[in-house]
């Protein structure tokens, strides 16, 4: 049961009708908590990467102009690249690399942050990848990585903050 302060996302999927599109909201803690339902269910950490790995192949990636310094994360071994947007009140993510496990599990917190307010983004921490045992089977450079990709994430929320005050 939502309260009337709780912040809402609104996540959409095409329709088979090009007219139409359905639209399902959802706040951040709930987009979380269906990441989990998605994640618990897989007996072994092959199986998680494996599903981690498929995200990153439906994630069709940044084009070259966004590949650039700015937009990379550091202390990740494999490139990776975080790009950021503004609209309508809420932030984007998009992120992108050429090893499947990194563009993977950053596009799983891209997905969550994506279409947030800068508040909830600031306010909710990825605990839920150690409790489903996705980080557990990281190699560490990964695991740095995917910190870089949280804190790339919050720094550009606490920016569109700043921005407002």
């Amino acid at each position: 049961k939502k309260s009337r302060s709780d912040p809402i996302a609104t996540l959409s999927y095409p329709s088979p009708f090009p007219a139409t599109q359905k639209v399902i909201l959802m706040s951040i803690e709930d987009k979380r908590d269906q990441l989990i339902e998605e994640l618990i269910p897989f007996e072994d950490h092959l199986e998680r990467l494996t599903y981690v790995i498929d995200r990153a192949k439906d994630n069709p990636g940044l084009n070259e102009e966004y590949k650039i310094e700015t937009f990379l994360i550091k202390g990740c071994v494999s490139q990776l690249w975080v790009f950021p947007s503004f609209a309508d009140g809420k932030c984007h993510f998009q992120a992108d690399s050429e090893a499947s496990i990194t563009k993977g599990t950053a596009t799983l917190l891209c997905d969550l942050y994506s279409d947030e307010s800068p508040e909830d983004i600031v306010r909710l921490e990825p605990e839920f990848l150690s409790e489903v045992g996705i980080t557990q089977h990281l190699s560490p450079n990964r695991r740095n990585g995917l910190t870089g990709v949280r804190e790339k994430i919050k720094a550009y929320a606490q920016m569109q903050l700043n921005k407002d005050s």
